[in-house]
């Protein structure tokens, strides 16, 4: 039988000596725990007939293997291994062998599974695409290998049946071994290499087998090529972050964009690092050339205000007409730091934002592109959650396409869920296969999909780097290495495609268009960031060509509107619908504060997202545990309890023309999903977005999107944004990582004078949604208070002609009788209701003022000087139960006292400083409030002092 002949054959080099079938071997004693004696094995070779593996093959045969996989399972065919454990876990005759598959399946499987292992994927030649040297053992890549398979030489020209897994042989069902091993390797182990799988779906693998088993040509090499030539011989002396190594990136990207433009796709935001940017922008987005040269002018002042940025950080968005498919594309390259990939979630959430405003279900529409380095794309974590958003219903974006620059920079190894395709930079038609393929892999399975650009950087880090000192014999291979579009050209000049004249005229056409633009940058004279805005909002800030008013309207609404929405948030508007028991306590509590016109924090967030959708507003909450509230007050979201996954939102049915209401729990990650909302409120400025932490101290972990985008973005990139933060803060003796939003952080990046008064102007008091600028907006949510009897508000409060309150002034005795007040508290947070029971239980009612801060930043200088004005006999104190070194008054104090009108000290009462935030021990945190209360209002603690 040919298959026994076969398995015998590749035993007999893992058997000890053996030069024929008879020949016997040194035997290992049976151990005595040995699951199943041999005897047991014989009786699967008395029947012949029961087991058709062993036809012809003699006991002694069978007896040897035995004794060899006892002593070591590896030792033997992995056929023999599977036979033997089927038999000693009692596998009836006939059942325990399992037929191995034939030659081309093996080498099929092993060939998609491991190819890229020995590609040819560096241009180099000189590394592996993952520095890994490993190269399978079973992988046949010469005739010396043939052996591990039970062949020789004389099987290459055997015929052997294809697997239905495999499309090598196109209408052919059987190939000589030879070609067989031909085909594979032309398919995975040449210039690309396929990582697929670990797909657990069989239509995808399939899919991919197809389209890189079959025999697989204007490629844009020249603009890339003389643009970087270009930038080096005018600014030499200047960081750009060329793509000299990667100039495929160029044809790689246009190929995803066309490719995707076919598939109907109108709409492309892109993330990269600084590598290539420049490049990308003048090639890809086409931004006017002119406009990327001044650039480099040190002598250009700047228009606009803030700070601007490097050019290598800056974005820019386009429309314009596809060349290849004759329809209108957008195209965004969103403006990122020197944090390479943190602008990966900022790029998903816009566009889902870009989705959800056209009613892109399936990410038909619009599609995004992230550009990583490689060493980025294995170290840092924000790519994996960023990955880890793709499959979630309110954060997936239906596929991304990204493309790795791996510039062979670090041992990297990539886990991720998506099919990963590498190739040689250097062989354009092969980076432009594989584009093509990423492109129709995302429009068909609207999956992500990585391509990963195996190259070099022939300049280092960026021009001002010597490489030699850390990789000298890589960087002496580059040396010697010509560029891509010299090898492709001799190719292609080679092949008769293209005469050298050709290339030559087009080569000094492209130069002539950078010298004539070069020419045009001149005369700038000032730069304008407002030429590389990434995400504009036209018609927003203006009205019939003129700024819009800045008055800020009353945010009152009538008692009709409130009823109608507390009704709502009462109510469960779907029939049949089963709601736990004590969620219809909470329900009935609404119903009774509706009924009763005063409310708390969770309802009051009702009203106020309700009368923004109903004004055409969409609100998206996001944030772990948002839908009920991490402290189980919120219950936008109702679950039935009879039927599973059946939801209902009543916030939706509002009324019957409102804005939708997206409010989803993320998964548990802070900088990938802050990231991603902020970039979903880029999209649009009529949408209130907001982000919730679980606790406010979490947002530690997301600090780099409130460091590099949300607090400076406008500065750096004329960005605006209205992104709300809530974070739930207040030291309640729940430990150091449960107590404190660290506001201090916030309140330094903010930008106003603290030594100068300024004009009191309209939009002093910021609006979120109803004023025609946008700012990004903090806010201390509270914990205790969401159930504390006195944090109520009275719908009085709420009526047309009411506003914000920026303070909030004394509004008991004290403020009868100000010049008999001794001392004003000035707080801001929940500590403000402690102060009133201390105070009261001291009965200090009309000897202490206390003065809510409400709005901290702009600091409401007005209102602070007409409450320190009309107290002119009293102490002034900052209290504050955060540490002295945290919170607020480090900000406070020196406004306080550009405030004052005389030179009246500003007194500090709060906790000591303090590296944490917050004790973990409760009896610790109870001592410290307590202090805290005596200082407050101890009237004689400030006496002798200065």
């Amino acid at each position: 039988m040919h298959r026994l002949r076969t398995c015998a054959a590749r035993l007999r080099p893992l058997t000890a000596a053996r030069t024929g079938r008879g020949t016997s071997i040194q035997r290992t004693p049976v151990p005595a725990a040995a699951p199943r004696t041999f005897r047991h094995i014989r009786c699967y070779t008395a029947p012949v007939a029961a087991e058709p593996f062993l036809n012809g093959t003699s006991s002694n045969y069978v007896e040897e293997m035995y004794y060899a996989w006892l002593e070591d399972p590896k030792s033997v065919h992995k056929s023999w291994d599977i036979f033997f454990r089927n038999a000693n876990a009692g596998a009836p005759p006939g059942m325990a062998y399992q037929s191995p598959p034939p030659v081309g399946e093996t080498l099929s499987g092993l060939s998609q599974i491991r190819g890229h292992h020995v590609a040819q994927l560096d241009p180099l030649g000189i590394m592996d695409a993952d520095l890994d040297s490993y190269v399978p053992t079973d992988i046949i890549t010469s005739s010396d290998k043939l052996g591990l398979y039970g062949l020789d030489e004389s099987d290459l020209d055997r015929v052997f049946r294809l697997p239905t897994t495999t499309y090598i042989g196109g209408s052919e069902t059987a190939l000589a071994l030879r070609e067989i091993i031909r085909r594979l390797e032309a398919a995975y182990c040449q210039h690309i290499g396929v990582e697929f799988m670990f797909i657990n779906n069989q239509e995808q693998c399939q899919w991919i087998r197809q389209k890189f088993e079959k025999p697989v040509s204007d490629i844009l090499l020249h603009s890339c090529h003389r643009f970087e030539d270009f930038l080096q011989r005018k600014w030499s002396s200047e960081k750009r972050f060329g793509l000299e190594g990667c100039e495929s990136l160029i044809p790689a990207l246009k190929t995803i964009i066309d490719k995707s433009s076919q598939s109907g796709v109108e709409s492309v935001i892109m993330g990269m690092p600084h590598r290539g940017r420049l490049n990308v922008l003048a090639n890809v987005i086409r931004k006017e050339l002119e406009q990327i040269f001044c650039q480099f002018d040190s002598k250009l002042e700047a228009a606009d205000e803030g700070s601007g940025d490097v050019k290598y950080h800056l974005g820019m968005y386009h429309r314009r007409i596809n060349r290849v498919t004759d329809r209108n594309i957008t195209l965004s390259l969103m403006a990122n730091p020197s944090h390479l990939e943190a602008v990966d979630p900022v790029v998903q959430g816009k566009t889902k934002a870009e989705q959800f405003y056209c009613s892109d279900t399936e990410g038909n529409r619009v599609m995004s592109i992230l550009l990583h380095g490689d060493a980025a794309f294995a170290g840092q974590g924000v790519v994996y959650e960023t990955f880890h958003l793709s499959d979630l219903p309110s954060y997936t974006t239906h596929g991304t396409v990204h493309v790795v620059v791996n510039n062979q920079d670090d041992p990297h190894y990539w886990v991720v869920n998506a099919p990963i395709f590498h190739v040689n930079a250097d062989d354009p038609e092969a980076v432009m296969y594989v584009c093509n393929v990423a492109a129709e892999w995302r429009a068909t399975f609207h999956k992500d999909v990585v391509v990963d650009l195996v190259c070099y950087r022939r300049n280092g880090h960026n021009e001002m780097d010597e490489p030699m000192f850390t990789q000298p014999l890589m960087y002496k291979q580059i040396k010697k290495q010509k560029g891509v579009l010299q090898k492709y050209a001799e190719k292609l000049i080679a092949e008769g495609v293209v005469s050298r004249k050709e290339y030559e005229e087009d080569i000094a056409t492209y130069d002539k268009i950078c010298e004539d633009a070069h020419a045009r940058s001149k005369d700038e004279k000032i730069l304008h960031i407002k030429h590389w805005l990434d995400s504009p909002w036209p018609g927003f800030f203006t009205l019939d060509g003129q700024p819009k008013s800045m008055s800020c309207p009353s945010t009152g609404l009538s008692e009709e509107l409130l009823r109608h929405i507390g009704s709502v948030a009462s109510s469960v508007p779907v029939e049949n619908f089963t709601i736990h028991g004590g969620l219809s306590r909470i329900l009935k509590a609404r119903c009774a504060m509706v009924e009763s016109r005063s409310i708390d924090w969770a309802l009051a967030e009702y009203m106020a997202f309700g009368s923004l959708l109903k004004e055409g507003i969409h609100v998206r909450l996001s944030g772990q545990d948002v839908e009920r509230g991490t402290f189980s007050h919120r219950h936008h979201v109702l679950h039935d309890q009879n039927v599973d996954k059946k939801i209902c939102i009543p916030m939706n049915y509002m009324c019957p023309k409102q804005a939708p209401y997206t409010v989803c729990n993320s998964s548990l990650s802070e900088y990938g999903v802050l990231g991603f909302e902020l970039g979903f409120a880029m999209a649009s400025p009529n949408a209130l977005v907001l982000w919730e932490a679980q606790f406010g101290d979490f947002h530690n972990t997301a600090q780099c999107i409130i460091d590099q985008f949300i607090c400076p973005g406008q500065a750096k990139w004329v960005r605006q944004n209205g992104i709300v933060l809530l974070l739930p803060h207040g030291l309640e003796g729940m430990g150091p990582e449960h107590s404190s939003a660290r506001p201090e952080r916030f309140l330094q990046m903010c930008n106003d004078d603290s030594d100068a008064f300024p004009k009191i102007t309209e939009d002093f008091a910021v609006r979120q949604i109803l004023l025609p600028f946008r700012k990004p907006l903090i806010i201390f949510t509270p914990k205790s208070l969401l159930r504390h009897p006195e944090a109520r508000s009275s719908f009085d409060d709420m009526l047309p002609g009411t506003h914000f309150s920026r303070v909030i002034p004394e509004q008991g005795p004290a403020a009868q009788n100000p010049t008999g007040v001794k001392r004003v508290l000035f707080c801001t947070g929940k500590v403000y209701y402690e102060f009133t029971r201390e105070r009261k239980n001291r009965n200090l009612d009309e000897s202490v003022a206390i003065v809510r801060v409400e709005q901290l930043s702009p600091f409401p200088y007005d209102l602070m000087k007409a409450e320190t004005d009309k107290y002119t006999q009293a102490e002034l104190v900052w209290c504050q139960e955060e540490h002295k070194n945290q919170g607020y008054y480090d900000y406070i104090k020196p406004r306080f006292l550009t405030t004052v009108s005389s030179a009246r000290p500003v007194r500090y009462v709060g906790r000591g400083p303090a590296a944490a935030p917050a004790t973990g021990n409760k009896k610790a945190h109870l001592m410290e409030l307590e202090r805290l209360l005596e200082t407050a209002f101890n009237l004689d603690s400030f006496k002798g002092q200065s």
